[in-house]
Formats: structure tokens, C-alpha cells, sequence
């Protein structure tokens, strides 16, 4: 029952956060990186500090956790920023593919390799630790298995891309480009898979019992969207730059309607890793389940942002064949999350 519970904490979350894009949709004359920025606020900044103080029990401090361990801390910040790198060209992903698609290979992959690297990388500077231990045979044939529901959504795609007209490709998804999409998805994938090690990195920072168990990994999670929003914000200002759109903020007639919609997409944005944070504190830990609580929470995203897709019409015009095609994909994606537990 424990199981079945952490999984609906987890799969709410994931619905949230494939559901942040939308409101972006409402945000009126303001340019990419002018509400990406203000979003990542909300987003990377003020909802993971909230999350974080529920951690922190009465006459204790953000400051005395992260400066109890300082190599950990900086470490988990760095894989964040690494993480940032993710969340821009993730951006552009869903700007050439459209959130199905985009969002499908992306949080594929980095589900994939996210949950590998993590143990990998922390055993690498953490040798004491054992992190090796996680990567049980079973847990390496559901990444295995992650890899091929890729490869199929991927076929899915280049299917999509033959089959429609220049005309109807601008109509689901306005700058549509499968090749450049693809390597773009692909490489979001590799570095978001940076977060989970951000999060490995930083599971021991919390106050130990003293923690609720539910909000324990909320002070990693802080710090790895600050890391990654010092590398959004640094590209977000440097765009405001090149591209002259500083006098996007100047508009105060469509502040009040901006600032809403950029609060409700971090959010929900957020929620996910929340989630994950709730979720997990039902599974066991140190079990196949707890190891890939993160490659389930993107399996699932991957499946609410292709529910938004077809919402949106983004496979609007596609054989039935193509249909077929993803929806295969989609759920070996799903069955490369379970297989692990499957496999005990």
C-alpha cells in the first residue's frame, strides 16, 4: 500500500509540472527569455525555499545545514548549474518538437542516464559510500529498456516529420525542425540528468531524524535549482542584451497578467520535485523503488506531456500508424520505470 501511495504523490507531481507550460501560453509581449527568467524565480528560487524551511526543524537554519557540509553543498549547487544547462536547451526542444515530443525524448533520456550517473558520479567522490551498490542488473536493464522506448518515440517523430505538409508542421507546432529538435532533446536529456546526481549528492543534507521524513530531500533540491538558475539567469540577461527586449519589464501593462502566469508555471513546475521529495518517503530506502523514484517521476512526465499534446493537437494530421508508433513508445518508456521492482 506504501508503494501505491508514494506512486500518486509522484504521478501528481509529474502531472503538475507537464501541465507548467500551459500557462505560459497567457503571457502577453514579452520575449522567451524575459519570461523564462521570471518564471525560473519562482520556479528555481522562491517555491524551493519554501520547500526547503519544512525541513528545517525549530532553532535550525538553511546556513548551519549547507555550512556542516560544504563539500557536498557546492558539489550538488555544481551539478545544478550543469542542470541549468538542461533546463535551457529543454526549453528549446519543445520550441522545435512541441511538448509531446520534445518533452517525451528529453525526460527520456534523462531518466535514462540521470538514474545511472547519480551513483556513478557519487562513488566517484564518495567512494565510501558504496553508491555502486544501487546499480543493481535490474536497474541497469530498465535504463536499457529506457533507451529503446526513446528510440521508438524517436521513430514516432522522424515518422510525424515525413508524413505532413509544410503547412500543417507549422500549424501543431509553429518552428517545427526534427533533426535540430532531436539533438537538442537529446542533449537536455543528458545534462537534466545532472539534477538526480545534484540530488545524490545532497541526500545527506538534512537534520537526520530531526527531518520529516517527506521534506528530506527538499534541501538538495534548493540547491540544485539555484544552480540552475544562476546558468538560466546568466543567459536569460545575456539575451535581454543582444536582443534589446530589457523594455520587456518596462511594460507595466502586462505585469499583473505576466506575473501571475509565471508564478502559477513555476508551481507547478515545482510540484514535481516535491512530489518526488513526499513520494519516496514511502518506499523503502535503499530499495529498486527508492533508486529510481527519479527515472519513475520522469516516465511519468513523459506520459502527461504527450496527454498535453494531444490536447493541444500537436499530432494533429498523423497516421494512425504514427499514433501507434509513440504510443509503444510511451509505454516501454513507462515499463523501463517498473521493471526493476518487477525483476526483485
Amino acid at each position: 500500500m506504501n508503494i501505491i501511495i508514494g506512486l500518486i504523490i509522484i504521478a501528481i507531481g509529474a502531472f503538475c509540472q507537464s501541465s507548467s507550460y500551459v500557462p505560459i501560453n497567457k503571457i502577453k509581449k514579452w520575449s522567451w527569455e524575459s519570461y523564462w527568467l521570471v518564471q525560473g524565480v519562482f520556479a528555481w528560487l522562491l517555491f524551493p525555499l519554501f520547500g526547503a524551511l519544512l525541513a528545517v526543524p525549530a532553532e535550525h537554519s538553511l546556513f548551519e545545514l549547507y555550512a556542516a557540509s560544504p563539500k557536498a553543498t557546492l558539489l550538488t549547487m555544481f551539478f545544478g548549474m550543469l542542470w541549468g544547462v538542461g533546463g535551457l536547451t529543454f526549453g528549446l526542444s519543445m520550441r522545435y518538437l512541441g511538448v509531446a515530443l520534445g518533452q517525451s525524448i528529453a525526460l527520456g533520456t534523462c531518466a535514462g542516464l540521470g538514474t545511472i550517473m547519480g551513483p556513478v558520479l557519487l562513488n566517484a567522490f564518495f567512494p565510501e559510500l558504496n553508491a555502486l551498490s544501487a546499480v543493481t542488473s535490474s536497474v541497469i536493464i530498465g535504463v536499457v529498456v529506457t533507451l529503446i522506448g526513446i528510440a521508438i518515440i524517436g521513430v514516432a517523430g522522424g515518422m510525424k516529420s515525413a508524413s505532413l505538409s509544410e503547412e500543417e508542421k507549422k500549424e501543431a507546432v509553429k518552428d517545427f525542425n526534427f533533426p535540430k529538435g532531436l539533438a537538442i532533446a537529446l542533449l537536455a536529456g543528458f545534462m537534466s540528468g545532472c539534477f538526480n546526481v545534484g540530488l545524490e549528492f545532497g541526500k545527506g543534507l538534512n537534520f537526520g531524524e530531526l527531518t520529516d521524513p517527506m521534506f528530506r530531500t527538499l534541501p538538495a533540491t534548493l540547491l540544485v535549482t539555484v544552480g540552475g538558475f544562476l546558468t538560466n539567469a546568466a543567459y536569460c540577461l545575456y539575451q535581454n542584451k543582444r536582443n534589446a527586449t530589457f523594455c520587456d519589464y518596462k511594460n507595466g501593462s502586462v505585469w499583473a497578467n505576466n506575473l501571475t502566469f509565471c508564478a502559477l508555471a513555476g508551481l507547478l513546475w515545482y510540484s514535481q520535485f516535491f512530489g518526488l521529495s513526499l513520494g519516496r518517503s514511502f518506499f523503502e530506502v535503499g530499495s529498486a523503488m527508492d533508486t529510481l523514484a527519479f527515472c519513475i517521476l520522469m516516465a511519468l512526465n513523459v506520459t502527461f506531456s504527450n496527454v498535453w499534446g494531444i490536447i493541444l493537437k500537436e499530432w494533429k494530421g498523423c497516421s494512425r500508424k504514427t499514433i501507434v508508433v509513440l504510443v509503444t513508445g510511451i509505454a516501454v518508456l513507462i515499463l523501463s520505470s517498473f521493471l526493476p521492482e518487477l525483476l526483485k
